[in-house]
C-alpha cells in the first residue's frame, strides 16, 4: 500500500488513504481505494464524464449523474496531489472512450450483414471480371503471336504493310486488355485490403475482448472460491458450537431458488367427488392421499429390510424382498471415508474447454466422486422395487404407471448430486449383483470409448433391462449440459409387456460462479410395444420467474386408442403419485385443454432420505455407498479395482490424480498399439479384428432397427468359475 505521505508519487499510479464523508452521525471515515481491489467496489464512478471541484484547502468533490463523493485529504498539498492525478485520469479516460467509438466505427457488426454480403458480392464479381481478362488476354496474346509469325515469312512489301495493319489492331486489343487487367487487379487488391485491415482490426477486437471477458471471470472465481471457503469454515465453527439436528435435504434446494413446497393450489388430480382439474398442472403434495393409508407401491428402503406393503399385494414373501441380513448374513457398508476439502481453481481447468465434451475435459479427481459413469448407470436401479410392483399388477396400463415411475426415480438423487463421475475406460466393467436382497444383479460395460458409450444388463425373476448409452455432453461456459443418446429396453416375463423409452436431457447450472445445481428437462415417451399403450411424460425446466413447482413431472397414460386411462405427477427430486382417470372434458378456454377428473391418487415412490453426514460423503444415498464397496471374486477390469477410483474415495487425492495420469497414458498407449496393427495390416492387405466388447455382442435391435450391444450371458458363468481369461489388463 502506498504511504500518502510519499513526496512527489507518479500522478499515473496515485494511491493512498483518504477521508471521505459517509453520514451526519460517522462524518469522515477513512477509507483506502486499494483495500477495494480485491473484492467488489461499493461504489464506482467513470471519471470520463466525471466533475471534479475542491472545497476548501482540504476537501474536494468527485460527482457524476448518479453519484457524488465528498473526499478529504490530510493537507492541501495532499489534496491537490489528488487532484491533479484524478485530472489525468479522467483525460486518458476520455482518450481511451474516443479510441474505443473510432475503433467501434470500424468493426463490423451483426446490423452490417447487409454491408458484408454486399462486399463478399462485390469481391466475387471482381474475381469473375479478372477471369475473363485472363480469357481475353490468352486469346489476343495467342492472335498476335500468330500474326507476328505469319509476318516472318511475308516476302511481298504490300503484303507486308497490309499484314502490319492487323498486328497494330491485334497489338491495340491486347493493350486495352492488359490495361483492363491490371486495372481490375488494382480494384480487387484495394477492396481486399481494406476489408482485410478492417477483419483484421474486428477479430483483434474479439481477442482482446475474451481476454478481458476470461480476466474478469478468473477474478470473479477466485473470489467466490475464497468466499466459499470462508463460509466452510464458518459453518464448521457453528458446527462445533452449537450441536443441531439432521438438517432436511430439502434445504438444499431452497439455496437456489425462492419456492415452497405448497402444492394446494395446482390442478389437475381431484378426488372422486368430481373437482374438474386442468391437464397441465399437477404436483406431488396436491395428489396426496391420507397419512397413514396403504398403497401399491409404497417407497421401498433399498439398503434396510425391505417387506413389500401387505395390503397392496398378497405374497409379501417374494424372494427378491428379502433383506441380506436374512439370507446371507452380509451386511452392507452405510458410509464411506469423508472427503477432504482441497481447494482448486476450477476456471484455470475449464477455460480453454468451453464447447469441449465432458469426457474430453481433463479434470483432475479434485471435481469428481468415487464412481465410474457406469457405475451410474447402475444407480438409475435405486427404485427399481417398482419394476416388481408392475410385474404384479393387474393391467397393463397400471403396469405402465410404475414402468413411468421407474424411469423417473432414476433422478430423484441427481438434484444434490454436482460432481463428475469418473471417464470409464475401454473394457472396463461393473457388476452389481443384488439378488441376495433385491432380486436383480446387473452388469455394465464400456463397449467403446470414442464415442463413449457404456451397455447395461440387469435380470431378475419377473422383468429385464438392457441397453447402451452413448453420452454426449457440451460445456458452455456458465452450464453443462449432458445429452444421453440411447434406447432404455425393459421386458415383463409373465406378460411379454415390451417397453423403450430414452433418458432427458440434465444440466448442470452455475459452472464457473454460484452453487451447482442439477435441472432435468425435456420429454419422455415410454411405449408398451406389445399393448400399443403409452405414457407421455414432461419435465419442466426450472425457471425463476415461473410460478410453477420446481422440477415438476407430469404424464398421461394412454391406453391403445389414445383415450387417457391414468394420470402421473409430482417432482423428480421428492415423490411421484398416479391417479386413474375417472372422466375425461375438454376445458373451453382458447387452448381447449382436457379436464381429468380422477380417483384418489397412490403414491409410486418417495426419496429415500440421505444418510447422516451425507454433505461429506458427496450426497451419496445409502444405495449409492453400498455401489463401490470392494468385493472378492469379481472380474479384473472391474471399475471397483480401478486404483485411481480407490484411492480418491480413501481422501488420498493427489496419489490418485497421479495413477489417473497413468492409466489414461496407459489407455492412450494400448489404442496407438491397436491403430498401428490395423494400419500394418491393411498395407498388408490382411483383415484386422476391430475392438470388441467381452461380454456385449453388436447386434441389430429386431424392435428398434438400430444397432445395440446384447448381453452374450457368459458373465456369471465364468464367474462362477473363477475363470476371465478374456478380461484384459486394463489397470
Amino acid at each position: 500500500m502506498a504511504d500518502s505521505s510519499v513526496k512527489n508519487p507518479p500522478p499515473e499510479n496515485f494511491k493512498g488513504w483518504l477521508y471521505k464523508w459517509t453520514n451526519y452521525i460517522k462524518g469522515y471515515q477513512r477509507r483506502c481505494n486499494q483495500a477495494e481491489m480485491a473484492h467488489t467496489c461499493r461504489g464506482t464512478i467513470n471519471l470520463s464524464g466525471a466533475y471534479i471541484d475542491t472545497e476548501d484547502s482540504c476537501n474536494f468533490v468527485i460527482s457524476s449523474g448518479t453519484q457524488t463523493f465528498h473526499l478529504k485529504a490530510s493537507s492541501e498539498v495532499e489534496r491537490q496531489r489528488w487532484v491533479t492525478s484524478l485530472e489525468l485520469a479522467k483525460a486518458r479516460a476520455i482518450q481511451m472512450m474516443e479510441e474505443d467509438s473510432d475503433d467501434e466505427e470500424e468493426l463490423p457488426s451483426d446490423v452490417d450483414r447487409t454491408e458484408l454480403q454486399t462486399t463478399l458480392h462485390i469481391l466475387t464479381s471482381k474475381l469473375e471480371d479478372l477471369g475473363i481478362c485472363n480469357d481475353l488476354i490468352s486469346k489476343h496474346g495467342t492472335a498476335l503471336q500468330r500474326a507476328l509469325s505469319d509476318l516472318e515469312v511475308i516476302q511481298d512489301p504490300t503484303e507486308a504493310i497490309s499484314k502490319l495493319k492487323s498486328i497494330n489492331e491485334r497489338a491495340t486489343l491486347f493493350r486495352i486488355t492488359s490495361n483492363a487487367m491490371i486495372n481490375a487487379c488494382g480494384e480487387y487488391l484495394e477492396l481486399a485490403q481494406a476489408q482485410g485491415r478492417k477483419w483484421q482490426k474486428a477479430l483483434q477486437y474479439e481477442r482482446d475482448q475474451r481476454l478481458r471477458l476470461e480476466d474478469t471471470i478468473e477474478t470473479l472465481a477466485k473470489q467466490h472460491n475464497s468466499l466459499e471457503q470462508a463460509c466452510r469454515e464458518k459453518g464448521r465453527q457453528d458446527h462445533k458450537s452449537v450441536k443441531g439436528t439432521d438438517a432436511d435435504d430439502d434445504d438444499e434446494d431452497n439455496e437456489f431458488y425462492d419456492a415452497t413446497e405448497d402444492f394446494t393450489s395446482v390442478q389437475l388430480i381431484s378426488n372422486v367427488k368430481g373437482h374438474n382439474r386442468t391437464g397441465s398442472d399437477i404436483s406431488g403434495n396436491s395428489i396426496a392421499s391420507s397419512e397413514g393409508e396403504s398403497r401399491p407401491g409404497e417407497p421401498l428402503s433399498t439398503d434396510d429390510l425391505m417387506m413389500q406393503d401387505k395390503h397392496s399385494h398378497k405374497d409379501s414373501s417374494s424372494y427378491w424382498l428379502k433383506p441380506s441380513s436374512i439370507q446371507t448374513g452380509r451386511v452392507r457398508r452405510k458410509t464411506i471415508p469423508t472427503k477432504p476439502t482441497a481447494g482448486l481453481n476450477l476456471w484455470s481447468i475449464i477455460k480453454n474447454c468451453i464447447g469441449k465434451e465432458l469426457s474430453k475435459i481433463p479434470v483432475p479427481v479434485n471435481f469428481n466422486e468415487p464412481l465410474s459413469m457406469i457405475q451410474r448407470l447402475g444407480e438409475d436401479l435405486e427404485y427399481a422395487g417398482m419394476l416388481n410392483t408392475a410385474a404384479e399388477c393387474k393391467t397393463t396400463l397400471e403396469e405402465m404407471c410404475y414402468v413411468a415411475g421407474f424411469t423417473i426415480g432414476a433422478y430423484a438423487s441427481t438434484a444434490v448430486r454436482n460432481t463428475k463421475p469418473f471417464n470409464p475406460l475401454l473394457g472396463e466393467t461393473y457388476e452389481f449383483d443384488r439378488s441376495d436382497d433385491l432380486g436383480w444383479r446387473a452388469l455394465c460395460e464400456q463397449v467403446s470409448h470414442h464415442p463413449p458409450a457404456a451397455a447395461i444388463h440387469v435380470e431378475a425373476k419377473d422383468w429385464i433391462l438392457w441397453t447402451d448409452i452413448t453420452i454426449a455432453s457440451k460445456f458452455r461456459g456458465k452450464y453443462l449440459q449432458v445429452f444421453p443418446q440411447g434406447i432404455i429396453h425393459i421386458q415383463f416375463r409373465q406378460t411379454g409387456s415390451h417397453y423403450t423409452y430414452r433418458k432427458v436431457t440434465s444440466t448442470v447450472h452455475n459452472i464457473i460462479v454460484g452453487k451447482l445445481w442439477v435441472d432435468q428437462s425435456g420429454e419422455c415417451e415410454v411405449v408398451n410395444h406389445t399393448t400399443k399403450e403409452c405414457c407421455r411424460i414432461n419435465y419442466k425446466p426450472y425457471s425463476y420467474f415461473s410460478g410453477d413447482t420446481p422440477r415438476k413431472v407430469t404424464g398421461v397414460v394412454t391406453d391403445t386408442m389414445g383415450a387417457a386411462k391414468y394420470i402421473i405427477s409430482g417432482t423428480w427430486d421428492q415423490k411421484m403419485e398416479y391417479a386413474k382417470v375417472l372422466h375425461t372434458s375438454m376445458d373451453k378456454g382458447s387452448r381447449a385443454k382436457p379436464l381429468y377428473q380422477t380417483a384418489p391418487p397412490k403414491l409410486l415412490w418417495q426419496k429415500n432420505p440421505l444418510p447422516p453426514n451425507a454433505e461429506n460423503m458427496y450426497n451419496m444415498t445409502s444405495f449409492c455407498i453400498t455401489m463401490n464397496e470392494p468385493e472378492e471374486g469379481i472380474a479384473p477390469t472391474d471399475t471397483r479395482n480401478r486404483p485411481d477410483q480407490r484411492l480418491m474415495e480413501e481422501g488420498l487425492w493427489d496419489d490418485a490424480n497421479k495413477e489417473k495420469l497413468r492409466l489414461e497414458e496407459k489407455q492412450r498407449a494400448t489404442r496407438r498399439k491397436r491403430e498401428a496393427e490395423a494400419t500394418a495390416a491393411a498395407e498388408a492387405g490382411k483383415p484386422c479384428d476391430s475392438y470388441k466388447p467381452v461380454w456385449f455382442d453388436r447386434k441389430m435391435d429386431p424392435l428398434t432397427k438400430t444397432i445395440t450391444y446384447i448381453y452374450n450371458s457368459r458373465y456369471w458363468d465364468c464367474k462362477e468359475k473363477g475363470e476371465w481369461p478374456e478380461c484384459q489388463d486394463i489397470f
